[in-house]
């Protein structure tokens, strides 16, 4: 039973580190298959939905097992997505006892995020990048470089540490806008527009959204609706912080600015 419980717990801690880090869900249930039954286990059966795990395994002669793991969502962070993976193959491949496999488990755990100064040049470049591709000028992809840049500043050390989702979201918009229109007042830009679109878009939950729709299509319809719940609210919260800018600045400044 302990070599047992031993596998499970290996096979669920990357089920686990899967589902917080922005892997699908089908993704999730196929790596803990293919690590218990590598390890000997094939009774085993899994449920996941977007925030938890429901794991269980019944071999013969030994007592049943029932796991329930709850898995707050989170931001993704596919570097640990792709570690996981490969650790998956590598298992299955036979380099990797169950210790040796939970060791690992351990360290990709433990792989440190990008830098504050990579997360906002990354932003940045973000930001200016889909200015320009949504029709600004390089003028504009400049002011939105700069706009993607404060925000994300903001997002670091405001937003995530002290705020909710819903209200990082509103604020957050809301930030992004009052810092491209700035900008646009002192004559960095041609259009305001273009600038906002690029500002907000470290806002856009793409992994989540894109993740939801993978659930759907794989027939994980509870999962992918939570997700496309999540993301379409951070979508309207995004919304709501820019339309309360702009309906603001229309009204202090009788549309001279828009």
């Amino acid at each position: 039973m302990e070599h047992e419980r031993d596998i499970m717990d290996v096979a669920i801690e990357a089920g686990h580190i899967l589902l917080e880090n922005g892997a699908e869900i089908f993704r999730v249930e196929e790596t803990v298959y293919r690590i218990s039954r590598h390890y000997g286990i094939d009774s085993g059966s899994i449920f996941t939905l977007s925030n938890g795990l429901f794991v269980t395994a019944d071999s013969v002669g030994a007592e049943p097992f029932a796991k329930v793991i709850h898995v707050p969502v989170g931001s993704a962070h596919l570097d640990r997505v792709a570690a996981v993976n490969q650790l998956s193959r590598e298992i299955e491949e036979g380099k990797f006892t169950v210790s040796e496999a939970r060791a690992e488990l351990e360290r990709i755990r433990r792989m440190p995020g990008k830098t504050y100064r990579m997360q906002v040049i990354g932003a940045a470049l973000g930001s200016a990048g889909f200015a320009y591709i949504y029709g600004g000028s390089p003028i504009d992809s400049l002011a939105a470089f700069i706009a993607g840049a404060l925000l994300y500043v903001f997002i670091l050390f405001v937003s995530r540490p002290h705020l909710s989702k819903m209200v990082g979201s509103i604020t957050g918009g809301a930030a992004a806008t009052v810092a491209s229109m700035l900008l646009y007042s002192l004559g960095l830009g041609e259009h305001l527009d273009y600038i906002v679109i690029g500002a907000v878009v470290s806002l856009i939950p793409g992994v989540a959204f894109t993740n939801a729709i993978r659930d759907i299509t794989d027939e994980n319809y509870l999962a992918g609706v939570v997700r496309m719940l999540d993301a379409l609210l951070v979508f309207f919260c995004i919304a709501m912080g820019v339309g309360l800018v702009y309906a603001v600045a229309q009204k202090l400044m009788g549309g001279m600015l828009l």
